[in-house]
């Protein structure tokens, strides 16, 4: 009976595998079609994986509703694909969604939406909500203006190579004390990436 039961679990285990891999695969036809401004075949691609929850096809819906690549523009269609991506714990569709929300686009302007979406993606390594995070910070957006933890995702943005946090590292070098930079330094030195529990 054991046997049995664990035959009919590895069949179970390779028919998943059978009828997942041709949809998961599919992702990277609509990326080669996107790249290529073929996004008309993009989107035919991708809209079926993002109904089934495939979190990187939901992330670049939204990214072509926001921007109108082979459809109108739609903020709320934008937000809506970005929201679903990001609760998978995808962290380019959480600073996404961090966007919108700091712009009131698709809806209201939160900021501490904004700031909660972005934070979550800057946890995961993510450069442009590590940005985002430093400038919330310093403007006090969603959050007590801190110009030294303002510093210190604007040095983890720009250890990225992202020339705006380059930029918004000189300009805090030129506020802050010597000691609040090197607190800033240490903070940032101090940070570890974490991942999410992604559900697929």
């Amino acid at each position: 009976m054991k046997q049995a039961f664990l035959v009919l679990l590895w069949v179970g285990i390779v028919l998943l595998g059978f009828f997942a891999c041709p949809v998961w695969a599919g992702y990277d036809d609509g990326e080669a079609a996107y790249l290529n401004g073929e996004f008309s075949t993009a989107l035919e691609i991708w809209k079926p994986l993002a109904e089934q929850g495939h979190a990187d096809a939901q992330n670049m819906l939204g990214y072509m509703y926001r921007f109108g690549e082979g459809v109108d523009p739609d903020y709320a269609l934008a937000r809506k694909w970005y929201r679903l991506a990001a609760d998978q714990g995808n962290p380019s569709a959480q600073n996404n969604l961090g966007v919108m929300y700091r712009l009131g686009l698709g809806g209201a302007q939160d900021f501490q939406e904004a700031f909660y979406w972005f934070h979550r993606a800057a946890d995961q390594g993510n450069g442009g909500a590590q940005n985002h995070l430093g400038l919330m910070y310093y403007k006090g957006e969603g959050v007590e203006s801190d110009k030294v933890k303002a510093y210190k995702w604007a040095y983890l943005a720009a250890q990225q190579g992202l020339d705006p946090a380059v930029q918004a590292l000189a300009m805090l070098e030129q506020e802050l004390s010597a000691a609040q930079i090197q607190e800033g330094q240490a903070l940032a030195r101090a940070w570890k990436p974490r991942g999410e529990e992604v559900a697929l």
